[in-house]
């Protein structure tokens, strides 16, 4: 008996000594998710794990689109990390400086800490500073007149602007491309119809929605879609529209071809960039908008074996979105067990996306597609029955996308996932030729 429980301390005294360590890069929804996936499988004698992040601020991101409008508060979308971090997770508020993938070392203000698998998941980084740099008079208006919602603050300012709008010129201007949760901006538009409706000041408003790209989306059958809703509700677009300037005296944006708008409250989607950290170690390069150069199906970093990238850092050639990173965390996970078993990486992710847009009036439209394919109309999760209607407003999707939020803090970032797998499904879809358009 003597010698069985020295052996067994002998046993976890050499796995104490041979601990693997995965490091985890931020503690939004994909840092979250997998930290949570990675604990619950991984014995804790066998290996450590740490996530580290700035803040202990967990921001429902696709609830701050509500806050302008007063359907949610502050309250309703920030929520402490520590809530969903598991037990046996080393949980570390600091900010990271530099990784250095030669030395397997994460560098904090604080300390480093080593490694032998890196997840990344940084996510995105606003950077309205480099705007007021481009656009001649931006930092003169900038929380004056012109206000996001990408951020728990600026959708705070936002809804006291809103509260107190009269009537006049509120246009939406996207300042570049890629961004995240790309169809937030169009959302926005749509739900401002509804709201001047409802304080009754819809006939004295302009809405003007300002992009770089040719249309309200990139894929052509929901933008032809999208931008019919958006003429129904005459909401004008100005495609193409990269912003140049802006006077404050006048009250006008313009854009680089030299068309001007005139405004009386503008509201923005500011630059997004990669992490800082990724261009100052070296990692990614500040002229390609610093995002981790990753392989679109397994979800590793190029030229990197021990570092798995996901959610928004990355730059695979799908939407920054949660839905997008969820997927990505199943992927992920399956490829890190196999590695670790000694396999190569043998699951693949599909670019797969889905998301609720909100149209107005307690309606939603929902949208299903991956790298390859474009959002297509029909019925999700099921053929016939959905519940849900692709392409299509409907009051039940948008119960759909305010269910999302309970989903969300109760399903998703604890990473017990849902049991409609990671990849598309065409399931339900209307194939082209099969379907008139809107």
């Amino acid at each position: 008996m003597l010698q069985t429980k020295l052996r067994h301390v002998k046993e976890r005294t050499h796995k104490g000594r041979n601990m693997k360590k995965i490091v985890i890069l931020g503690a939004g929804t994909g840092g979250t998710i997998l930290s949570n996936k990675f604990r619950r499988v991984l014995k804790k004698d066998e290996w450590d794990i740490t996530i580290i992040d700035k803040d202990d601020r967990h921001v429902y991101q696709p609830g701050l689109l509500f806050i302008p409008f007063g359907v949610y508060k502050e309250k309703d979308v920030v929520r402490s990390r520590k809530g969903f971090i598991p037990s046996g997770v080393n949980y570390i508020n600091d900010e990271i400086t530099k990784v250095d993938p030669k030395a397997n070392t994460v560098f904090t203000t604080k300390g480093k800490f080593s490694y032998d698998w890196l997840i990344i998941a940084s996510g995105c980084r606003l950077v309205p500073e480099d705007d007021f740099i481009m656009v001649p008079g931006m930092q003169d208006v900038w929380n004056k007149s012109m206000f996001d919602f990408y951020t728990v603050e600026g959708a705070v300012k936002l809804a006291e602007k809103l509260d107190k709008f009269e009537g006049g010129s509120l246009v939406l201007n996207i300042m570049s491309l890629p961004f995240k949760c790309p169809v937030a901006p169009i959302e926005f538009v749509y739900l401002a119809d509804w709201f001047l409706t409802g304080k009754g000041v819809r006939d004295k408003s302009e809405i003007v929605y300002t992009t770089p790209i040719t249309g309200m989306f990139t894929k052509p059958v929901a933008t032809s879609i999208l931008d019919s809703v958006a003429a129904d509700k005459n909401i004008r677009i100005l495609p193409n529209f990269q912003l140049a300037g802006i006077n404050a005296d006048k009250k006008t944006i313009e854009s680089g071809d030299g068309r001007v708008v005139n405004y009386d409250l503008i509201v923005s989607i500011p630059t997004n960039t990669g992490a800082r950290f990724l261009v100052d170690s070296g990692l990614s390069d500040e002229n390609l908008g610093g995002w981790l150069p990753t392989d679109n199906a397994t979800l590793k970093a190029v030229n990197y074996s021990n570092i798995y990238v996901i959610g928004d850092a990355t730059n695979v050639p799908t939407s920054k979105a949660g839905s997008v990173t969820h997927f990505e965390g199943d992927v992920l996970f399956k490829n890190f067990m196999s590695e670790i078993e000694g396999k190569p990486p043998h699951a693949n992710f599909d670019g797969h996306s889905n998301c609720f847009i909100e149209s107005g009036f307690h309606k939603s439209f929902l949208i299903d597609f991956n790298y390859t394919v474009e959002p297509l109309p029909g019925k999700f999760p099921l053929p016939i029955i959905g519940p849900f209607d692709l392409l299509k407003e409907t009051k039940i999707n948008h119960m759909g996308k305010l269910f999302f939020k309970w989903f969300y803090w109760n399903m998703i970032i604890k990473g017990k996932g849902i049991p409609l797998g990671s990849n598309l499904s065409m399931v339900g879809k209307k194939l082209p030729g099969s379907f008139a358009k809107h």
